[in-house]
């Protein structure tokens, strides 16, 4: 995960459109990181983040067709990229493996 720069944040954003795949959207994101982590954040900080993560190269997106519901405003879908996926597995790989060198007792404290 050198150079990725991939925060907390950010880590989480990327797990949620790879959960919605393929209908990740803005506000789907914003839901569904509400009903995992009952996490309030706001559309503007989702779509920043979805920004940063596609100028590094973590995300692609693509406009879908345009709707009458939506006033005929297309939504901007974003799917995970191969670099990206690499990203999250070194991600939850180095989690892991510091999880496991945590004593036991220092977690069962809690």
């Amino acid at each position: 995960m050198k150079g990725t720069n991939l925060g907390e944040f950010e880590e989480l954003v990327m797990l949620t459109v790879g959960i919605l795949h393929p209908n990740a959207y803005g506000v789907g994101i914003k839901q569904e990181i509400l009903n995992q982590t009952k996490r309030k954040v706001t559309l503007s900080t989702i779509h920043s983040a979805l920004h940063r993560l596609e100028n590094k190269g973590l995300l692609n997106s693509h406009f879908g067709e345009s709707t009458g519901i939506r006033g005929g405003k297309r939504k901007k879908y974003f799917t995970i990229t191969a670099y990206g996926a690499r990203c999250l597995r070194e991600a939850q790989e180095i989690r892991q493996s510091m999880y496991q060198t945590i004593p036991s007792f220092v977690l069962d404290q809690a």
